[in-house]
């Protein structure tokens, strides 16, 4: 039993008795699991009473975990069926529909389905909690996204603006190419008038904008009108689904069918065509340029906060051997389980939810669609995102300054990291926050531009002076305590941050230039990197807060955590290095800094580097690991700016040339490198740079380079690397 999900326990009382309690186990009989022995038996009979024991102890013995999927239809349940005798780690449940079998998955009667964007919505809420695990992939890449495209037969001569009065074919109501998408663009382009639900219904005001449709699932009759048979969102109602939709449009039932692009089969390609957003037509070839979305694929969900059991599912499918899990011709439906379309799954990263699966841009859609507002106070006011009570007390009190001073008001919204104000930025929960390199990168790879760099020469803080600035990676060591750079490995390593700039990136990557391994636990004895597994030997060396809670958590409750953090866990015996940027020691030496750094002097440090000895600190230009891009302020595209004038106001007042004697952004009595650098005398506009432009070639080498190794890639990052539905 060792390694499953289900516990055998055996507990005596105060009536002697032996009781079995069985977690989980779903190849038991339906017998009963507890086993009284009252000690008043004659010794002779507990031996006989022992035998149900004993065979239960026997099924426990033989049982193996099974996932049970759930079927929408008797099809779908032959083909799991089939699965089950190639594979029986699967066993089959049918339920009437989707959200019958979300509520089954929800109470554990079944553990898995697969779903489309618009159903991974709703599955996500609060009523199910599930989350996606596994992706549909449809290329030979790893593309996780599909285009949702209008067809229509050739020749018929009408455009996308011109579909009022028109016949439609819908795969069914809340799904992704063939309602959510369509109808979202037509509210969005004002072809659908649709104020909310105090203008009634949206199907109505759909129904009333189309002649006539076959929407499966919908309840108001005009939208059910073309559908044979019923309008049911299942396989019983022939015009369901993608195939169905098609086949609808194919009948002359429709006019315009609404699905994905791969739908139309090969050779009857030539006979229909695409309507483009921007009034044209264009041949079914050309769907990445003339499509409604380019949208989520489909995904398998479970049970979220059950790690094991999404490992399981995804051992599972990826070792069945013999069966083809994309073909459904067999069992006489289309689409069965999988998409047919599919050509692999891809395993997703862990603790992805619906939000980050989706992305943004779809998320807008749905909210579209169902009037959803996007969380937040009033549009019009900023939200800054902070990361740990001390960078939300420096907020708190920017934000009343700032109210108090000209009635400027803005909100501050905590997040738990900085990669999760990131995701709250995506998400339109937050709108801004300043990260360093590594963090620019991630943001990047999900969609976030760069708006304003921090600047540390006051010199440069001029109306005609250069965007950014920039700043070195160094390696810190007590003064005669190694020799050789070499010598580093198995010692003990203090970071700023996993994914961090100079206190990740740029040693990892060159360590892992060195030794081509990714197992970085292995090449130093115990290491402090906030952001790092709390049981790993990377978060060894971290001391949490002052109550020893929060360790190694990648914020200021860490004491060890950012470039403060790292050199002093040097400076206090807990580590033999520090990777930090190279004004740090002279910002907590001699006299700087705060009270535990005031007893230190900078003669008592050095910086090491490759291919030399060490040299003093001040001889950064001639040691350092690498020189890298300035923190910068990341937002969404669309806001950039409203952003950067916000924030060039913001330093008109409260900045390092200000004269109000109060807040000031770049310093504070909260602690240092809180919002932003504490050495920052400015912010520029970065002058509408992509990330890649922003961070360099250089940078954008050496982070591939070290993306080689998953382990130094966050959950965040790796999803919006795999999914491009999230640009």
């Amino acid at each position: 039993m060792s390694g499953d999900r289900h516990h055998l326990r055996i507990t005596s009382q105060s009536t002697p008795r032996v009781r079995l309690a069985i977690k989980g186990l779903s190849c038991l009989p339906a017998a009963p699991l507890c086993a009284d022995l009252p000690e008043t038996q004659p010794p002779d009979m507990k031996p006989l009473l022992l035998l149900p024991l004993l065979g239960f102890l026997a099924t426990i013995a033989s049982c193996t975990p099974s996932v049970k999927w759930c079927a929408t239809s008797g099809q779908e349940k032959a083909k799991c069926d089939a699965l089950s005798a190639v594979a029986p780690v699967f066993s089959c449940v049918q339920r009437s529909g989707t959200r019958e079998c979300l509520t089954a998955i929800k109470a554990g009667e079944a553990d898995a389905i697969t779903l489309d964007g618009g159903d991974i919505y709703t599955a996500g809420l609060e009523e199910f909690k599930l989350h996606p695990i596994i992706a549909e992939q449809y290329g030979t890449s790893a593309e996780t996204c599909y285009y949702a495209v209008a067809v229509v037969k050739k020749g018929t001569g009408f455009k996308l603006g011109e579909l009022r009065g028109k016949k439609t074919c819908h795969t069914g109501v809340g799904k992704s190419a063939g309602w959510n998408i369509p109808i979202g663009t037509l509210l969005d382009k004002g072809y659908i008038t649709w104020a909310g639900s105090d203008d009634g219904s949206l199907e109505e005001a759909v129904a009333e904008f189309f002649l006539s449709s076959c929407a499966p699932g919908a309840t108001s009759p005009k939208l059910c009108e073309l559908c044979r048979g019923n309008c049911e969102k299942s396989d019983s109602n022939p015009y369901y689904n993608y195939h169905g939709a098609f086949q609808c449009l194919k009948d002359g039932t429709g006019e315009v069918a609404f699905v994905k692009h791969l739908t139309v089969p090969v050779e009857e390609r030539g006979d229909y065509e695409l309507l483009c957003t921007d009034d044209t037509r264009k041949p079914l070839d050309q769907y990445e340029n003339c499509n409604l979305a380019k949208v989520p694929g489909h995904a398998v969900v479970t049970r979220s906060e059950d790690q094991e059991l999404a490992d399981l599912i995804w051992k599972s499918l990826d070792s069945v051997k013999g069966f083809d899990l994309f073909s459904s011709g067999p069992y006489g439906g289309k689409n069965l389980m999988f998409k047919d379309s599919t050509t692999r799954l891809m395993q997703l990263p862990p603790n992805v939810d619906y939000t980050m699966y989706l992305g943004p841009k779809y998320l807008d859609s749905i909210r579209t669609i169902k009037r959803v507002k996007t969380p937040s106070i009033t549009t019009d006011t900023i939200k800054w995102c902070v990361v740990g009570d001390r960078e939300e007390a420096k907020c708190d009190r920017w934000s009343s300054d700032s109210l108090l001073l000209d009635g400027t008001k803005f909100d501050c919204i905590k997040g738990i990291s900085s990669e999760d104000c990131l995701k709250k930025i995506m998400h339109k929960e937050a709108d801004a926050v300043a990260v360093d390199g590594g963090q620019v990168y991630t943001a990047g790879k999900c969609g976030l531009v760069p708006a304003m760099v921090e600047q540390y020469d006051q010199g440069q803080c001029g109306p005609s002076a250069v965007p950014g600035s920039s700043y070195y990676a160094v390696a810190v060591v007590k003064k005669g305590s190694v020799s050789t750079w070499s010598d580093l490995k198995g010692k003990r390593s203090c970071h700023t941050g996993l994914g961090r700039t100079a206190g990740w990136n740029v040693p990892m990557g060159i360590i892992y230039k060195e030794t081509q391994d990714c197992n970085f636990s292995a090449y130093f004895s115990s290491s402090c990197a906030p952001g790092a597994d709390p049981s790993s030997s990377l978060c060894a060396r971290c001391i949490g807060d002052s109550n020893s809670l929060s360790k190694c958590k990648p914020s200021s409750e860490e004491r060890y955590y950012g470039y403060a953090g790292a050199f002093r866990c040097l400076a206090e015996g807990s580590g033999d290095v520090a990777f930090v940027k190279h004004t740090i020691v002279g910002e907590n030496t001699d006299g700087q800094g705060p009270d535990w750094a005031l007893p230190l002097k900078s003669s008592e440090y050095e910086l090491i580097c490759p291919g030399k000895g060490p040299v003093p600190v001040s001889d950064f230009l001639s040691c350092h690991l690498a020189k890298v891009p300035a923190h910068a302020v990341v937002t969404r595209s669309e806001i950039r700016t409203k952003v950067v004038g916000f924030l060039t106001h913001q330093q008109a007042n409260f900045g390092s040339s200000s004269s109000t004697d109060t807040f000031k952004m770049f310093g504070s009595e909260y602690g240092s490198n809180l919002l932003f650098k504490s050495s920052t005398k400015c912010l520029k506009e970065t002058t509408g740079q992509d990330y890649a432009t922003f961070l360099g070639s250089e940078y954008m080498t050496a982070m591939s380079s070290l993306r080689t190794c998953k382990e130094s890639t966050s959950d965040l990052e790796q999803l919006c690397t795999y999914n491009m539905c999230q640009n």
